[in-house]
């Protein structure tokens, strides 16, 4: 078995990416939210595909909210996928950066994410990502990182899983962790 410590990481934003919007026609899937009693308090958790959790658990990773949903992802989110609390990336106080990373067009989770992994291989799946958060993390994380941009409006698909599971699947093959650029 591999320790978890030294799988690769995997961000995940919820809002786009497990929770879509955004969709010209407004109409998105509906399931059912069971007996979760957090759920009931937001009607958009009704978007949340149960399948998303069988799929995340099979990546090779270890998986951590990054998103504002902070601990009620692991409250309301996590017993509809079926998971187990998941670790919660906690985000800084606002800072003088934050001024300016925003005129860059850096994405405020950025830094924080690099941070976090400290140099440990990751992914980061959300709707939100942009070139100038690849061209930040390929200067400033030490390990291989992939940034993978989700459609909000549809959320996290098959060919998703796919890329997201095949570059997992190379990093924890891989002893010296690969390539050291974001893609």
């Amino acid at each position: 078995m591999t320790d978890p410590g030294r799988l690769p990481l995997l961000f995940l934003d919820v809002d786009g990416p497990l929770i879509p919007f955004g969709a010209e026609n407004g109409r998105y899937p509906s399931f059912a939210t069971g007996h979760v009693p957090a759920a009931a308090a937001n009607p958009l958790v009704s978007r949340l595909d149960p399948a998303h959790g069988k799929k995340l658990a099979a990546l090779p990773c270890a998986i951590v909210w990054a998103t504002t949903w902070m601990q009620d992802a692991n409250e309301c989110l996590a017993p509809l996928l079926g998971l187990a609390p998941l670790p919660v990336l906690t985000w800084p106080e606002p800072s003088s950066l934050d001024e300016r990373d925003e005129r860059a067009g850096l994405h405020w989770k950025t830094r924080a994410l690099v941070t976090y992994a400290a140099g440990r291989p990751f992914v980061w799946v959300d709707d939100e990502i942009r070139d100038a958060d690849r061209a930040w993390v390929a200067a400033h994380h030490q390990g291989p990182a992939l940034l993978h941009r989700v459609d909000a409006r549809v959320g996290l698909t098959e060919d998703d899983y796919t890329a997201v599971g095949a570059w997992l699947r190379r990093r924890s093959t891989q002893a010296d962790g690969g390539e050291h650029r974001p893609v």
